[in-house]
């Protein structure tokens, strides 16, 4: 039987692992009550491990908290069967970036048009695939998608589409997850003209109906203000384009990016503040009496599956080296700074 070791009396903390983590004076650690050395023994490692109740508590939290927005589930943080299946029962959509995603999805039970399918680089087969399954919306990246989609869907087809804008705003944990500014490879900036353009193209082709606009600031966001900053600017330019052509658009993602915290200590983005001041904040746009704001779309992703899930590992060796400490585990690369945790993973037999 292979063993897990763990120190004689520990005092481990455990902040940021999953709300059903629990130690033990002997070390011996367990998440939703299950021991993590039974899971390395049946298993093997390394190995991923998911709390289903916590990912379902966590997906209920936005689901309460912006009652009347629309959640996406972003598949890139992690996605498999079991976790298609708890965001179908929980009442949420999703976000996905490719063909294969999609293709995960839908043959587990999804409903296609509960999707949203993103990419700045999407292939013939993920657009192919999106419209045979009959995607909800697709998120236009570029001026080039536009063409090459509306040929794929055909004059008697249709199909929703959003375009990604750039709103201008810096936010996120290091400056190459940031998205939201101008010099960065996804989406359409506002600040040139480009998404404005993107938009006019759109509305000439008479197969796609835009239903909105879409952006992503970046990852790992633990403050309020760039969303609401960009709330602002988004509405904004949807005002502009109801003044120039009498376009009313009805939704509004904000894309996701919420930061979790991975050592005990670090800030995470607070929800609450977030969904109190998107709500008292949104700005209104100039429109016709009587028109209604747009609906807010969010794309929680990391926020729900990384608190809820650890990697295991084995330690293979210990090395001291120079006055430092080197542990091989028989994982990917980890360091002492980094939480013990992952923001995906799940044990399947």
């Amino acid at each position: 039987m292979t063993t897990v070791h763990e120190p004689a009396a520990t005092s481990a903390d455990l902040s940021v692992w999953p709300a059903s983590a629990t130690d033990s004076p002997r070390g011996n650690l367990t998440v939703g009550g299950v021991p993590l050395v039974e899971i390395a023994d049946r298993f093997g490692t390394p190995v991923y491990i998911l709390d289903e109740a916590e990912v379902r508590d966590r997906r209920r939290t936005y689901r309460d908290a912006f009652p009347d927005a629309e959640v996406l589930y972003a598949a890139k943080a992690f996605l498999c069967r079991a976790m298609v299946h708890w965001a179908a029962e929980e009442g949420l959509g999703l976000d996905v970036c490719s063909a294969g995603e999609l293709e995960l999805a839908v043959t587990t039970g999804f409903p296609a048009d509960r999707v949203v399918l993103h990419g700045n680089a999407k292939s013939p087969r993920d657009l192919d695939t999106a419209l045979r399954l009959g995607v909800g919306r697709i998120v236009i990246d570029s001026p080039s998608e536009i063409a090459r989609l509306a040929a794929a869907v055909g004059p008697d087809g249709h199909q929703k589409v959003m375009v990604r804008v750039v709103p201008g705003i810096s936010a996120g944990g290091h400056e190459k997850i940031r998205t939201g500014t101008d010099d960065q490879k996804f989406g359409l900036s506002i600040a040139d003209g480009y998404a404005q353009h993107a938009i006019v193209r759109i509305l000439d082709q008479p197969q796609l109906e835009l239903t909105g606009l879409h952006c992503h600031l970046g990852s790992q966001i633990t403050s309020v203000k760039p969303y609401l900053a960009a709330v602002r600017r988004l509405v904004g330019l949807m005002s502009r384009l109801h003044e120039q052509h009498g376009l009313i658009l009805p939704e509004l993602d904000l894309g996701g990016g919420h930061g979790i915290a991975y050592r005990s200590g670090e800030p995470a983005l607070d929800l609450t503040a977030l969904a109190a001041r998107s709500g008292r904040n949104w700005p209104k746009p100039a429109r016709q009496p009587g028109s209604p704001l747009p609906r807010l779309i969010i794309e929680p992703g990391r926020v729900i599956a990384g608190p809820a899930g650890i990697a295991l590992y084995r330690v293979l060796a210990v090395k001291h080296t120079g006055g430092r400490v080197f542990v091989a585990v028989d994982g990917g690369r980890a360091t002492t700074r980094a939480r013990p945790c992952t923001a995906s993973g799940t044990p399947r037999a």
